[in-house]
């Protein structure tokens, strides 16, 4: 629908030719970052990244992102179509040269894109290498024209297929299962949560995403756009104002806009887009806005006599407290450190942010000296609570209790000094604790039982968690420090393992765990560290009391009887009279025993259930979302207590069981 070609000739003379396409389907992981669920996705963020360039680039105002029954994706924007004339460097048809020779594009010179995210040629061509089939249909000039490919080469010419009165280009994709071995299955969830993030950060764009199986089909279109977005995220959070800064401005040949709120948590939620691509290792923009804000503030409070002459200047980490922040630039050559874009480098880009946040915020605080006068109110906190909190530290060091000499009293160490082969359990209450350490492998399981339930860290600053008995020996059990001295070179064990009761107030305890290490040890889930212990819910058991069955849940302990039915009924075995239950009778067991605490098993029972690698069974803790885990977190650890009562009340229908 939108043709805007009257704007620039985007024809085959823009689209510029580097090298080859081969080494992609030799080294995937150089281009998508691996060939895991990660990488699977990136494929898709690739085509989506070149759809929304021409929004970017106003000529589209639609991306629609299809999930095809058959394991296929389809992406289709109303943008110009890729030319398909003659290309006068290759003597291939424009959308072939794109599609198999890489770094073929409109983004490196020429005039066929201003600013861009994706660079047009570099990911569609590493798709295309990578994708068992792929259909490219380009509408433009009133034809339809359409081509497929196979493992990166065409199938067939590019020819036309049909009239048409719209613009666009639509890729169609089959991921190689040669290449992609552990996965093609793509996520839902994690596409919407894409396409919700691009209708965020560009103006006057409809993303949509249609699931072919169930028919169903999700838009998004926000107005407000990165001031939408920081509402998204702040949405359950008190802030400290209603009002939202915003900023958006030209500098030289970029583009910088920021919009930014308070809130009165203890945790900074800044995230840095270039191009629309998220930058979550930052970069250059971040470094010029971190600058730009900790001078204003400082100088604001100067001004204001509400930092005295003798007091030092609030650190960073005092300005950034609760802020929650979206940083978006485009400019015409962004340099990202590798193909997943994870950080910008750009050097200009600095001086661009720390100029526009510099004059604007300035202003902004000069006309709401009410607001200017919460957020430093905040921010001195903040600046109180990090020197008690230091003072708490250099206390503790002071006293040997966070270095290696001595560590925790109850800590049961293991004999293995290779953090590689060892594991803590982390062990709700004595009882089981003392089962633990009878039970455990002591050459490469240690055992730390907490008493009760942990501090909730999402309430609490530093310098309260510091004095909290519990999380003092959990930090110095593990060895990393805490926030300036963390160091994950430092842990001690390859697995930390979260082990409490089946039951609520054990599911409350490792919620609280994982807030901990959630909040303030970030780098232990992130390297794949943290596992939480799945303790069996049921014990059945044989007559003569032989070796019992374990179920771990319900579902688990039906499918037992029904296969333990059926092998007795085909061998001929009567059913047991001992039971009152006809599903044990028939089922050959003589009692169930349903377990409440770990408490209740014996050493030997805990080991072979829970913490022998041969039988257990291990969750590990992972952050596929780091956006939907800080408001998970938020909406059950956080102050406000209408989202937790209101999240109980829309789930209560699905708990089956509940001990209280």
């Amino acid at each position: 629908m939108a043709n805007k070609t009257s704007k620039s000739d985007y024809s085959a003379d823009q689209i510029t030719v580097l090298e080859g396409l081969e080494p992609v389907r030799k080294r995937p992981g150089m281009y998508i970052g691996g060939t895991g669920i990660e990488g699977l996705h990136h494929l898709v963020w690739e085509v989506i990244d070149n759809a929304i360039d021409e929004a970017l680039a106003g000529y589209a105002t639609e991306v629609v992102v299809t999930l095809l029954s058959d394991g296929g994706v389809r992406v289709s924007d109303n943008g110009r179509g890729i030319p398909t004339d003659t290309h006068p460097k290759t003597g291939k048809s424009t959308v072939e040269t794109v599609l198999t020779i890489l770094h073929a594009g409109g983004k490196f010179g020429g005039g066929g894109y201003k600013v861009s995210g994706g660079l047009h040629g570099v990911g569609i061509s590493v798709v295309n290498a990578l994708s068992s089939k792929l259909i490219v249909r380009v509408s433009r000039d009133g034809k339809t024209y359409e081509q497929s490919y196979a493992q990166g080469a065409p199938t067939s010419e590019l020819k036309v297929v049909g009239s048409s009165n719209r613009t666009g280009t639509d890729i169609t994709f089959y991921p190689d299962p040669s290449i992609f071995k552990e996965i093609t299955e793509f996520s839902y969830d994690t596409i919407l949560d894409r396409l919700r993030h691009a209708a965020y950060l560009t103006k006057g764009i409809r993303t949509t995403l249609i699931n072919e199986a169930d028919q169903s089909r999700y838009s998004f279109y926000f107005e407000g756009g990165i001031q939408s977005y920081v509402k998204h995220l702040n949405i359950g959070k008190d802030v400290v104002d209603e009002d939202i800064f915003y900023v958006d401005k030209s500098i030289e040949d970029a583009q910088v806009e920021i919009a930014m709120q308070y809130t009165e948590t203890y945790t900074e939620t800044i995230k840095t887009f270039a191009n629309n691509v998220l930058n979550p290792d930052g970069g250059t923009h971040l470094t010029g806005f971190r600058a730009a804000l900790t001078r204003v503030i400082n100088d604001y409070a100067r001004k204001q006599g509400l930092l005295k002459e003798k007091e030092e200047n609030l650190s960073g980490e005092d300005t950034r407290e609760g802020l929650t922040a979206i940083i978006l630039v485009k400019l015409p050559d962004p340099q990202f450190e590798g193909q997943t874009k994870n950080k910008l480098g750009n050097p200009e880009v600095r001086g661009y942010v720390e100029s526009v946040l510099s004059e604007y915020l300035n202003y902004y605080l000069e006309e709401h000296p009410a607001i200017a006068r919460k957020i430093i109110g905040k921010a001195l906190l903040s600046a109180r609570a990090r020197k008690a909190a230091r003072a708490a530290r250099d206390n503790i060091i002071r006293k040997g209790i966070l270095d290696g000499a001595s560590m925790p009293g109850k800590l049961a160490d293991c004999s293995s000094k290779d953090p590689k082969n060892s594991e803590l359990f982390l062990v709700e209450g004595d009882s089981a604790g003392g089962s633990a350490k009878s039970g455990r492998d002591s050459r490469n399981q240690a055992i730390l039982p907490l008493r009760g339930k942990v501090l909730n860290v999402e309430r609490a600053r530093l310098d309260k968690m510091l004095a909290n008995n519990e999380i003092l020996s959990l930090i110095k059990a593990l060895g990393v420090g805490i926030q300036e001295s963390f160091d994950i070179s430092a842990l001690r064990y390859g697995r930390v393992i979260i082990m409490t009761d089946a039951d609520v107030d054990g599911a409350h305890i490792s919620t609280l765990l994982m807030t901990f290490f959630f909040r303030f040890m970030r780098p232990v889930i992130d390297g794949a560290h943290l596992f939480l212990a799945k303790p069996p819910l049921y014990e059945l058991i044989r007559p003569g009391r032989k070796e019992s069955v374990y179920a771990y849940s319900d579902e688990e302990l039906n499918q037992i009887l029904e296969s333990e039915t059926k092998a007795r009924q085909n061998s001929g075995k009567q059913s047991l009279d001992l039971p009152t239950d006809e599903r044990f009778k028939a089922a050959g067991f003589v009692e169930l025993k349903r377990y409440k605490g770990l408490g209740e098993m014996d050493a030997e029972q805990l080991f072979d259930t829970t913490m022998d690698p041969e039988k257990r069974v291990l969750i590990k803790v992972r952050v596929e979302d780091a956006e939907k885990a800080d408001a998970i977190f938020n909406k059950l650890m956080g102050t406000e207590v209408e989202l937790r009562k209101s999240f109980i009340q829309s789930r209560a229908k699905f708990v089956k069981d509940l001990d209280v």
